[in-house]
């Protein structure tokens, strides 16, 4: 890749206004990445999604007359839940927000603030979630084909089609019930916490627990297994007993052992606990409580690669749009380009502490389209693929292309 530099700037929009003041707005540092003040931030094509611990604000960056909208999701005080990864899904002409706690629930909220869809998808900290999608216009936004779940040691996937029947289904009932107050109250305050959406799950934490971690595409089969309809994924984690790891993830659940021990096993433990404590505790009554929600077993994944380079720790992964490339920083201030199909590193920078990685699109020989057709409307072949890179340490953005 060799380095570009452009001096032509071209404003997009404004997002200042009086509600980024209870983000920290104004104060020096407020988007710094430190653990007490930490701020999420989302972009699409039109919106930005900006949350800190428990209020999430959407701003329409590219209108400036576009109310903005302030969620507020209902966590728990006593387990001390907070908003840990917040991202945009996009399906054609339905556009909603999506939210990861503390607690592993996933929430999708509309662009009103209503509720859509509670779930619970595994206990621990959703640290990332991530989108994998078609873009079909360089304008345009891009359509999700699946989301993934990033967790300490544990990845989870959910279909597109699954989540675009069900906020489909939900956008058509509200938009029936919206003369019925009462159906419509009901809608925004439990969502469809009772549908639960199917999903794959999978344990990767044999290496270590990840900080990060993305599911990069669907990959062949082994060589030595025999054909089957099912699909398989390839996943990368990083972390900080293994820089990089590469797993195969299969749908098939039946084979995996983590997940016949958490089936079979821990349910008959807890059993066991539990008859124990009612003898101990037979006079005190039993607590009228809403029943956990039952988690999905894990399917098998299988390690294909794994680098380790201690004292190198794996920090930030950044995945290119079509899941080929990904960016990796380490804590010794190097930078790592991946290739996600031969998992085989193929560019190193180094002295980049800190750094932050983006991968966009760049328009190659704008000056020759111009002078040969002043009508000329760039396509995708127009444009290639450059990796963006901030320093903040050395005050710079850097962009590389091809």
């Amino acid at each position: 890749m060799s380095k570009r530099s452009h001096h032509h700037l071209t404003e997009l929009g404004c997002i200042a206004c009086e509600d980024l003041t209870e983000f920290g707005a104004g104060k020096e540092g407020w988007l710094a990445p430190d653990a007490g003040t930490t701020v999420l931030c989302a972009l699409d094509a039109h919106s930005l999604a900006i949350a800190n611990r428990s209020v999430v604000l959407i701003i329409g960056w590219s209108d400036s007359d576009e109310p903005r909208v302030k969620i507020r999701p209902e966590l728990s005080p006593i387990e001390a839940e907070r908003i840990t990864a917040i991202e945009w899904l996009v399906f054609d002409d339905i556009k909603v927000i999506a939210i990861g706690t503390s607690r592993g629930f996933l929430l999708m909220y509309s662009l009103r603030g209503d509720l859509i869809h509670r779930q619970m998808v595994y206990h621990g900290q959703i640290i990332k979630l991530r989108v994998r999608g078609t873009k079909k216009d360089l304008m345009q936004d891009i359509s999700s084909e699946d989301v993934c779940v990033v967790m300490p040691g544990v990845i989870a996937r959910f279909d597109g089609s699954d989540i675009r029947s069900m906020l489909q289904r939900w956008f058509q009932e509200t938009h029936s019930r919206f003369w019925d107050e009462k159906s419509n109250k009901d809608l925004e305050d439990d969502g469809n916490s009772d549908n639960r959406l199917p999903y794959q799950i999978w344990n990767v934490n044999k290496y270590g627990s990840c900080v990060d971690a993305a599911i990069t595409g669907i990959m062949p089969p082994p060589l030595m297994e025999l054909q089957s309809s099912q699909r398989y994924y390839c996943a990368v984690t990083i972390g900080d007993d293994a820089v990089i790891s590469a797993f195969r993830l299969s749908e098939d659940r039946k084979r995996s052992l983590v997940g016949v021990i958490l089936s079979k096993v821990m349910p008959v433990t807890f059993s066991t606990i539990a008859s124990f404590s009612k003898m101990i505790w037979r006079s005190e009554p039993t607590p009228t409580s809403k029943p956990e929600e039952k988690l999905q077993s894990f399917a098998r994944a299988s390690s294909l690669t794994c680098l380790k380079d201690y004292p190198r720790k794996g920090e930030k992964l950044t995945l290119s749009p079509s899941g080929t490339l990904a960016a990796i920083t380490d804590s010794l201030g190097r930078i790592l380009l991946l290739d996600t199909r031969a998992l085989v590193v193929v560019r190193i920078w180094k002295g980049y502490r800190d750094a932050n990685c983006f991968f966009m699109e760049m328009l190659v020989n704008r000056d020759d389209k111009r002078a040969s057709s002043s009508y000329h409307v760039p396509g995708k072949s127009d444009y290639c693929l450059c990796l963006a890179i901030h320093a903040p340490r050395k005050g710079i953005i850097e962009v590389w292309g091809a």
